[in-house]
């Protein structure tokens, strides 16, 4: 049985970077012509290395897109982490003042987390709010959007990316290689 150094920097990075408590070990890797059981360090062994902006790219077949009218739209209801991205609109027009709000429901109270709102009731008076943001469902909880009137309309759409304990979920379609 002979033994020979391993002394390739590249693959001792990648032995710290996988073992993390070898890091202080101190010794080069070293090599046997005797057959014992591998680590294997390849891309391959370790899963797909996506990152986390192509993981939440928005996708035909795992998005919802709701639009609400003079009325309440659930846009999602199942527990876990949801990518969300919101257009609200409101607006005075004669006598209705208009609002348009995204909101956390748990059955019992609801949170407002984005709204447009026209607080001056001067005729022909307009506003709007979009943006994305990332939120977290419990068992219970709902992501709803409300339209006080026709002239305030709300469009959200959003996409389960993670379960409830943080693992990700792909867009439909994506299998990462």
């Amino acid at each position: 049985m002979s033994i020979s150094s391993v002394t390739s920097e590249a693959l001792q990075a990648k032995l710290r970077q996988l073992l993390p408590s070898q890091q202080g070990f101190g010794t080069d890797i070293s090599a046997s012509d005797t057959i014992v059981p591998v680590i294997d360090l390849t891309a391959a062994a370790e899963g797909a290395d996506v990152p986390g902006y192509l993981q939440n790219a928005l996708s035909f077949g795992s998005q919802t897109s709701v639009r609400a009218l003079n009325g309440t739209q659930t846009v999602a209801n199942t527990p876990g982490f949801w990518k969300v991205n919101y257009d609200l609109h409101a607006a005075v027009t004669g006598s209705t003042i208009g609002l348009c709000v995204l909101q956390l429901n748990d059955g019992a109270s609801t949170k407002i987390i984005a709204a447009a709102d026209c607080t001056n009731t001067n005729n022909n008076n307009f506003a709007g709010v979009f943006g994305e943001m990332f939120v977290y469902l419990d068992t219970g909880e709902s992501i709803e959007v409300v339209s006080s009137d026709l002239q305030s309309p709300g469009n959200v759409t959003a996409r389960n990316v993670a379960d409830t304990n943080g693992v990700a979920i792909n867009p439909s379609g994506f299998n990462p290689q």
